[in-house]
């Protein structure tokens, strides 16, 4: 065998056994847990819109990404996520230096997330103080004007969905 050959197969032998793996694939969860109800979060806010937003991409990414079914009984799923959107603050970060009028708006939403098996009551995921940032654009010009809060809030669920969903699956 050749040195070249030989360095070939020492390198594909390190990569290999590097110790990284492809995220996303752990299930840590017990293998009891086989259904999972996502009622509507409660809210300590005036922003309605992401009590029904959360638990819908939640369960989008549970059932594209796990072997999880979600089920609308919370009564016959073995585990329940429960949410609580503890405060929503919306206000400006980047100001228009010409008018002085905000331009890029920040809302930021704390939240708990607990999943919490039912046969048990044993809480098999907690997060208190979940806390999620996203940004949206506001037009200067007054007929410009669209209000991009809403995509933003649907940007936001996407994100939360994805990181609680990885968070439960992976443990982390």
């Amino acid at each position: 065998m050749s040195w070249r050959a030989l360095a070939v197969v020492l390198g594909a032998a390190s990569l290999a056994s590097c110790g990284y793996h492809v995220g996303g694939k752990a299930d840590l969860m017990p293998k009891s847990v086989q259904t999972i109800a996502i009622p509507a979060f409660s809210s300590l806010s005036m922003r309605y819109k992401l009590v029904d937003v959360l638990p819908q991409e939640i369960g989008r990414e549970f059932t594209e990404r796990t072997r999880f079914r979600i089920v609308a009984n919370p009564g016959m799923a073995d585990a329940v996520l429960n949410g609580t959107i503890n405060t929503i603050q919306v206000g400006p970060t980047i100001f228009d230096p010409t008018s002085g009028k905000a331009s890029v708006i920040q809302a930021t939403v704390v939240m708990t997330v607990n999943l919490v098996e039912r046969s048990t009551g044993r809480v098999l995921y907690s997060r208190p103080g979940f806390t999620v940032r996203e940004s949206y654009q506001v037009a200067i010009d007054p007929h410009q004007f669209f209000d991009e809060s809403d995509p933003a809030f649907d940007r936001l669920g996407r994100d939360v969905a994805r990181d609680v969903v990885s968070s439960i699956v992976e443990n982390f």
